[in-house]
C-alpha cells in the first residue's frame, strides 16, 4: 500500500471516529407543532395584604366518633389576609407538599380564640369554614411551635377583628352556627388516648354540645377533658 493510499485510509477512519462522537452527544431540538401560551395560575390571594404567617399545625374537633377526638387536619403555614376592597379578613392554610386547602374561613367581630386547657401555645375557636368547598361549622384547633408564636397570633387575630367590626354586615344579628362555645372543649390530644369510659359524655350531650349547623353557647361538660395535648 503506497503512502498516499495510507494516509487516506487513516483520514477516513478519523473522521469515522468523529461521527460516532458526535452522534453520541448530538440532542437535537424539535420545535412544538403548537405553541401553547403560559397560563396564568390565580390563588385569590392577588387582592389581599397578608397580616400574618406562621408554620402551625391544625385540628378539627369530630363529635361523630366514639369517644369524640380531635383529628389532625393539616400542617403548613397558615396566613391571615386582609383583603384590599372589601375590607374583609380571613384565614387561609394549606397543606405542606399537597397545598391542598385546609383552613380557609373568614374572621367575625364575636369569634373568640379560647386557650388550650393543656397547652400554652394552642388556641381553639369555632368558624364556618370552605375548604372542603362547601361550608362547614367547625371546632378548630391550631397549635404553634412556641408561645411567642402563639402570641403572634392571638395579637394578629385581634387585630382582624377591630378591622371587620366597621363593617356594616358585622353589625347584623349572628346566625346560630357562628355563635361560640363559652369554654374550650376536649383537650386536643397527639395520641387520642382515652383515659376513662367513665369520663365521656353520653350521646345526648354530644348532640347539645355540636349538632351540625345548630352550634349554639353552652357550658361544656367536665366530662369532655378527656383528651390531653402534648407540648413536648
Amino acid at each position: 500500500m503506497s503512502d498516499t493510499e495510507k494516509e487516506s485510509t487513516n483520514e477516513k477512519v478519523k473522521n469515522s471516529d468523529n461521527d460516532t462522537s458526535t452522534d453520541g452527544e448530538h440532542d437535537p431540538h424539535y420545535d412544538p407543532i403548537i405553541s401553547l401560551p403560559e397560563v396564568v395560575v390565580s390563588t385569590l390571594e392577588e387582592d389581599e395584604t397578608e397580616m400574618l404567617c406562621l408554620r402551625a399545625k391544625l385540628y378539627r374537633y369530630d363529635a361523630t366518633e366514639t369517644p369524640p377526638e380531635w383529628k389532625e387536619r393539616g400542617t403548613g403555614n397558615v396566613k391571615i389576609l386582609h383583603h384590599k376592597i372589601n375590607d374583609t379578613v380571613r384565614i387561609v392554610m394549606r397543606r405542606d407538599k399537597t397545598l391542598k386547602l385546609c383552613a380557609n374561613h373568614f374572621i367575625m367581630p364575636h369569634m373568640n380564640l379560647q386557650p388550650s386547657i393543656s397547652c400554652d401555645r394552642a388556641w381553639v375557636y369555632s368558624a364556618k369554614d370552605y375548604s372542603d368547598a362547601t361550608m362547614k361549622s367547625e371546632l378548630l384547633a391550631i397549635k404553634f411551635s412556641n408561645k411567642e408564636n402563639a402570641e403572634k397570633w392571638k395579637s394578629a387575630f385581634d387585630s382582624a377583628k377591630k378591622i371587620v367590626a366597621k363593617n356594616d354586615y358585622s353589625k347584623e344579628e349572628t346566625p346560630v352556627e357562628e355563635k361560640l362555645l363559652t369554654k374550650v372543649p376536649p383537650k386536643l390530644s397527639d395520641t387520642f388516648e382515652e383515659e376513662s369510659k367513665n369520663s365521656l359524655p353520653d350521646k345526648k350531650e354530644e348532640k347539645e354540645i355540636i349538632d351540625s349547623g345548630k352550634i349554639k353557647n353552652v357550658e361544656v361538660s367536665e366530662k369532655l377533658s378527656s383528651l390531653t395535648l402534648q407540648c413536648s
